[in-house]
């Protein structure tokens, strides 16, 4: 199999390594100089230092998305996966719908997770593909997954997400093997929401954890953030059993506990109170949870759906709200039954 990974930040790359070994795979850098750094030294030490790039693994310049260089790959691609944040998902996608060396059917996948802004309203990226590339064949592929462990060949499980079957088994061909297994699902809403508003909980579990309110705290955050988020994905026509598997529970157990974790990282500084112009800076790399709460609470509003958790990460982000002023402000909610429908 022919595969193309779109964007040679951490996560592109990991997965670009980890496929290497059983498939043709070329990793597009979106610029000259980096893709000349990856090919000469075979590492990427911005994102993910002191891991070899694989022999077999080759490294193209693709600049932005206008696909003037290296896209005679794409003649020849069985699948093309797109790993750059979710705000540059967008182009890439209307980019390749034009592109005609693509060919007609080729599944075109994302690995970024949150949504994007369009005239004041937050799409998921299947919402854009049907908007701005409604003739490509399209997935997610999501789940708890840090890019350093994957790339060294960690254990890990993932899910493939489409409302396609043919996309789903191109994914898991693609990716499943000894040490990544992955599972097919077709509920591409559950998939993606899980995988965007997780990022947004774990900075509210961050926060939990860096003003050392225990690990009491943190479990009744991340279980209320739990049905907060199933909520939202019932309310916009996903399964609930998606939210109890690996992009809904299991990344937000990863991504809100785990060290390795860029939205948790923000969660402590913001407990330490750091301004966010800082804490972006300093972490030098994308957390998505910093543009997905306000755009999740936009769609929560819309549909009626209570979010209280994503209301003060947002507060706290956005508004300039103090960390522990937004934990106190959770704590005096008044008070109300598990189950709404009890």
């Amino acid at each position: 199999m022919n595969i193309i990974v779109i964007g040679a930040g951490a996560w592109g790359t990991a997965l670009a390594i980890q496929a290497a070994g059983r498939h043709s795979v070329t990793l597009w850098a979106r610029a000259d100089g980096a893709a000349a750094v990856l090919a000469r030294d075979r590492v990427n030490t911005v994102y993910l230092p002191g891991v070899a790039l694989p022999a077999a693994l080759g490294v193209r310049a693709v600049l932005s998305d206008r696909l003037e260089a290296g896209s005679a790959d794409l003649n020849q691609a069985d699948l093309v996966v797109i790993a750059t944040p979710a705000g540059a998902a967008p182009a890439w996608l209307a980019a390749l719908q034009a592109s005609p060396a693509l060919r007609a059917g080729t599944p075109v996948v994302w690995l970024c997770k949150g949504l994007v802004w369009r005239e004041g309203e937050a799409e998921l990226l299947h919402e854009v593909a049907a908007r701005v590339a409604p003739e490509l064949r399209v997935g997610a592929l999501s789940g708890p997954s840090f890019a350093q462990e994957v790339a060294a060949g960690l254990p890990c499980a993932l899910v493939a997400a489409s409302t396609d079957a043919q996309v789903r088994d191109v994914m898991v061909a693609a990716f499943h093997g000894a040490r990544l297994r992955v599972y097919a699902n077709a509920d591409l809403t559950g998939v993606e929401l899980g995988g965007a508003v997780k990022n947004v909980l774990a900075i509210a579990a961050g926060v939990s954890d860096g003003l050392n309110l225990g690990l009491n705290a943190r479990a009744a955050l991340l279980t209320r953030g739990l049905a907060e988020m199933t909520r939202l994905g019932l309310a916009m026509g996903a399964k609930a059993e998606t939210f109890m598997g690996l992009s809904g529970m299991g990344d937000l157990l990863l991504t809100a506990t785990g060290d390795l974790s860029r939205n948790r990282r923000v969660g402590l500084a913001l407990a330490g109170g750091a301004p966010l112009s800082t804490i972006v800076a300093q972490l030098g790399h994308v957390a998505e949870g910093v543009l997905a709460a306000p755009a999740v609470l936009k769609r929560a509003r819309a549909l009626g759906v209570s979010m209280p958790v994503t209301q003060v990460v947002n507060q706290m982000l956005h508004d300039g709200m103090p960390a522990l002023a937004a934990m106190q402000r959770l704590l005096d909610r008044e008070r109300q039954t598990e189950n709404p429908s009890e």
